[in-house]
C-alpha cells in the first residue's frame, strides 16, 4: 500500500481529472485490477461496477477474446496510418459495420472518440449541402436534455442550460435547441422550424435515451416524427448512438428498435468493449455520393492521426464476434426485466419523481437535489460504483453482470433512496 500511496499522491498533484473541481472533489478510488463487472481496489476490497466505465465495458472487463485480439494485433502491427496505407482490421470492421447497421449506412470514417465522431458527422452534413447544391447550411437542430460531447462543435448542440457548457454561451456557434417531438404539438413545431429556416444542415438526436442528460427516455414514435420531418424538408438526420449502440437498448442499435434509419450514425464506447479508444461515423449511400466525385474540393478533408487504429479495430472485430457467439442481447433483455422488477417499486416513494428502464439502463430520478459527490462516496462505502447525474441515480452495467451483482446494485440504490426520505 505504501507504493500505491507513492504513485497516487504524487500523481494527484499533476493529473487533471474529468468533470471535477479538483480543489473540492474527494479523491478518486485507486483500482488495482478488473474482472467481469467488478473492480478490485488497491486495498483488496471489491466494487461492483454499475457504470461500466462510462458505458463501454459491455462484455465485462478482461474478456479473454478481446484481450487475445489486442495481443495478437500488437504483436503483428500495432498501427499504421490510413493515409496511403491499408490494414486488414479497419477494412474488415468497416465491412462488418455496413452489414449490421440499419438501412444503407455503408461508408465508415474512423476516429478516436465519440465527440470527434459527432464532429465528423456535423462536418459531413455541412459539406454535403455544399457539394450537392452549393448551399451553406451551417446550423443544426438538437434537443433539450441532449449531450453530444465536449469539443467545440459538439458543445454547441448540447443542451445550453445543462451546466457543463453554459460558460461557453456566445463562444460556440448558436444552434436550434428545442424540445423533442414527443407530442403532436412538438412534432408540428419541428416541422415549422425546418420549414422556416433554410440554413439547417441536419437534425441531431440521441435515439431513445439521452444519456449524460440524465438517462431521459423517449419513444420510437418520436424518432419516426423526426424522420418524416427531415424527409419533408430535405434535411439530414443524424443519430448519435455513441451510448445506445451495440445492444444497450435491447436491440443492436436504437435505430433498429425504433425502425428508423438515419442518414448518418455515430458509434463508439461499446464498439471496443472498453479496451481501446475507437469511434465511427457512418454515412448512407446518398450522403457519401455527394463526396464521391471528380472534384478534389468535394473530398472530406479530415484525418485524425490514429484513424482506424489497428489494435482498436482488431478488438472491435473481436467484440462483434462476441455478439455473434454469446447471447448479449438476451442478457440485456434479462437485465431490463430484473432492473424493472427491483427498482420500479421505488416509484411509490414520495421523494422519487420517476423510475425508468430501457434495455441495460435504469434511472431513478429524485424529486429533490442531493450532494452528488457525497452520494458517490456513499455508494463506494457500500461496495458499489455508481455515479449519479444530478438528481438521477442510474445503472449501465456490463451485459455479462451476474444477477446477484445486479441485485446488489439495485439494493444499494434502494438503500440510498431510503436515506433521502
Amino acid at each position: 500500500m505504501a507504493r500505491s500511496n507513492e504513485w497516487f499522491r504524487s500523481g494527484l498533484e499533476h493529473i487533471w481529472l474529468p468533470y471535477a473541481q479538483m480543489k473540492t472533489a474527494p479523491d478518486p478510488s485507486p483500482i488495482a485490477s478488473t474482472e467481469g463487472a467488478r473492480l478490485k481496489m488497491e486495498d483488496g476490497s471489491i466494487l461492483i461496477d454499475g457504470v461500466g466505465s462510462w458505458w463501454t465495458s459491455v462484455h465485462g472487463y478482461n474478456h479473454p477474446t478481446l484481450l487475445k485480439a489486442a495481443h495478437a494485433q500488437l504483436d503483428a502491427m500495432p498501427h499504421v496510418m490510413l493515409g496511403g496505407l491499408a490494414h486488414e482490421q479497419a477494412y474488415r470492421l468497416a465491412t462488418r459495420l455496413a452489414g449490421i447497421t440499419p438501412g444503407d449506412l455503408y461508408k465508415t470514417f474512423f476516429t478516436e472518440s465519440g465527440s470527434v465522431a459527432v464532429e465528423v458527422a456535423m462536418k459531413v452534413a455541412v459539406q454535403y449541402a455544399m457539394n450537392r447544391t452549393g448551399e451553406r447550411r451551417t446550423r443544426f437542430v438538437s434537443f433539450k436534455g441532449g449531450y453530444h460531447g465536449d469539443t467545440f462543435a459538439t458543445m454547441s448542440v448540447c443542451d445550453p442550460e445543462e451546466g457543463m457548457h453554459s460558460l461557453f454561451a456566445g463562444v460556440v456557434p448558436e444552434q436550434y435547441v428545442t424540445d423533442l417531438p414527443d407530442t403532436d404539438d412538438r412534432a408540428e413545431a419541428i416541422d415549422r422550424l425546418l420549414s422556416s429556416h433554410n440554413d439547417i444542415a441536419a437534425v441531431l438526436v440521441e435515439p431513445l435515451i439521452q444519456g449524460a442528460g440524465g438517462m431521459r427516455m423517449h419513444s420510437p414514435e418520436t424518432l419516426k416524427a423526426l424522420r418524416a420531418a427531415c424527409d419533408r424538408h430535405d434535411v439530414l438526420l443524424i443519430f448519435d448512438e455513441i451510448f445506445t449502440g451495440f445492444g444497450r437498448t435491447g436491440e443492436m442499435f436504437a435505430a433498429d428498435r425504433a425502425g428508423v434509419t438515419p442518414d448518418i450514425i455515430c458509434l463508439g464506447k461499446a464498439l471496443t468493449g472498453g479496451i481501446t479508444p475507437l469511434a465511427a461515423t457512418m454515412a448512407s449511400r446518398r450522403v457519401y455520393e455527394a463526396f464521391h466525385t471528380d472534384s478534389a474540393e468535394h473530398a472530406l478533408m479530415h484525418g485524425p492521426t490514429f484513424t482506424g487504429h489497428a489494435i482498436g479495430c482488431a478488438v472491435a472485430n473481436a467484440g462483434l464476434d462476441l455478439f455473434e457467439t454469446e447471447p448479449r442481447l438476451d442478457q440485456v433483455r434479462a437485465i431490463q426485466a430484473q432492473l424493472a422488477e427491483e427498482l420500479t417499486p421505488l416509484s411509490d416513494l414520495p421523494h422519487v419523481a420517476d423510475v425508468r428502464t430501457c434495455g441495460a439502463v435504469a434511472a431513478v430520478e429524485f424529486a429533490h437535489d442531493f450532494d452528488v459527490e457525497a452520494a458517490r462516496r456513499w455508494f463506494i462505502e457500500r461496495g458499489t460504483f455508481i455515479r449519479p447525474l444530478g438528481r438521477v441515480v442510474y445503472l449501465t452495467p456490463a451485459y455479462v453482470i451476474a444477477p446477484e451483482d445486479l441485485s446488489a446494485l439495485s439494493s444499494a440504490i434502494a438503500d440510498f433512496a431510503a436515506t433521502q426520505a
